[in-house]
């Protein structure tokens, strides 16, 4: 693989604003009392507050605010759906068009660690609570960093080298570098949460903490049954972006490569795909453009690369000797259309499910397989607590912030009841 294509893949695909185009866009805000595009934060980032702070060329100040309220503040700014969300409740929508909230986050965190601000401080004297999160997804780093702000020791187990869960092993570098997602994690560090990687933690680990926190997010890959799934060459989108991001310029892609999905984590495979290297990428997904699930800039980009989508079919078999050499599609709508598309490699994005979570924690689960808590983090343990992925089957990743805040928020009342301090 060439080094220009490596670079392609590593190197982020939107740059985001300089100093003077931060003040510009800055000053479009129309400083709103009651600013809507707060209320559409699921997170709560507040970016009337952090907008105002730009527009006065406070970024620090700025900065403060994104970070109190969303440890994710980098990553979030990359990655958030900020057209059906924030900058949809934007009052200028009315005008001409929103604020580009996104960026102005981004340009914000980039000042902070450009010119090494901090930004958050944990208390000095340290309560006697023993508290663990499992999984180190966003919703485990949120839920620490909370606990941390109050004065809490909290250790978060990672069965993998890296923090980040999803984000470090589950989107493309050219959407979300590694470096950002590095930053945003320091920022936990930098509170005070420890971390211990490469431990599979089971039930019995974690006996003798006062609270846990499981947010361990969805890995259990899921390939359709059909024939000739066991070839090789056929991936689950988790394992496929996985492999590409930790083998990097050593991962072969194949020549000619199908995508069956219609999410954003379809088109992180496709993306991965063509970056690195495979010469005919094509996204193949049974219903409409229109209907699927992702984020219409991502396909846009997608479509810019080169990058085919074919819509209507859904996948029927694969064909080949040992090694995938074709996909055979049938209509979804349509039962007398057919498809044969030649491939080397298939990548399932059609979702993932839990894992065994009876083996790490004793709690009430799903018919899904995911655990049974409240909006709350609550379980049926009154010690037992989570959020994320894990619990909503896998949604956006300020949605998993919000959602480990709020389980924080719950862990903090059930120690000071129990007088656990």
């Amino acid at each position: 693989m060439s080094k220009v294509v490596k670079a392609k893949y590593t190197a982020e695909a939107v740059s985001g604003f300089n100093h003077r185009t931060a003040m510009e866009e800055a000053s479009r805000c129309l400083l709103c009392h009651d600013a809507p595009c707060s209320e559409g934060c699921p997170a709560g980032t507040d970016p009337a507050k952090f907008i105002r702070s730009i527009r006065f060329r406070n970024v620090k100040g700025a900065a403060e605010t994104i970070r109190e309220n969303n440890i994710l503040g980098g990553t979030c700014a990359r990655v958030c759906p900020y057209d059906r969300l924030c900058e949809e409740a934007c009052s200028r929508c009315g005008i001409d068009r929103p604020i580009e909230i996104g960026k102005l986050q981004r340009y914000a965190i980039e000042q902070e660690e450009i010119f090494n601000m901090k930004t958050l401080e944990a208390p000095a004297e340290k309560k006697a609570a023993k508290i663990a999160c499992v999984g180190a997804g966003p919703a485990s780093l949120a839920c620490a960093a909370e606990l941390a702000k109050a004065g809490y020791p909290v250790t978060i187990f990672e069965r993998e080298e890296k923090a980040g869960g999803v984000l470090t092993y589950g989107i493309v570098p050219s959407r979300l570098p590694q470096a950002v997602i590095d930053h945003d994690i320091d920022q936990v560090k930098g509170l005070g949460v420890n971390f211990e990687f490469g431990k599979d933690v089971k039930a019995d680990d974690l006996k003798g903490y006062d609270a846990v926190f499981i947010g361990t997010g969805l890995w259990a890959t899921k390939i359709p049954d059909i024939e000739g799934k066991e070839l090789k060459g056929v991936y689950a989108a988790a394992d496929f972006l996985k492999e590409a991001k930790t083998k990097k310029e050593a991962f072969d892609p194949g020549k000619k490569v199908v995508v069956v999905g219609g999410g954003d984590v379809t088109v992180d495979c496709a993306v991965t795909a063509k970056l690195l290297g495979a010469e005919d990428v094509r996204i193949v997904y049974r219903r409409t453009l229109e209907e699927a699930p992702g984020n219409m800039t991502e396909f846009q980009y997608a479509l810019e690369l080169g990058i085919g989508v074919t819509t209507g079919m859904a996948p029927k078999a694969l064909k080949g000797n040992g090694k995938l050499e074709t996909a055979v599609f049938k209509g979804f709508r349509d039962e007398n259309a057919e498809m044969q598309v030649s491939a080397d490699t298939i990548v399932f994005a059609t979702g993932q499910g839990p894992e065994d979570m009876s083996k790490i924690a004793p709690v009430k689960l799903t018919d899904k397989g995911t655990i049974d808590a409240a909006s709350e983090g609550k379980t049926d343990q009154e010690n037992y607590f989570a959020a994320g992925d894990i619990v909503n089957g896998g949604k956006t990743v300020v949605e998993a912030v919000a959602a480990g805040k709020e389980a924080a928020a719950s862990m903090i009342a059930y120690l000071e009841k129990k007088g656990v301090k």
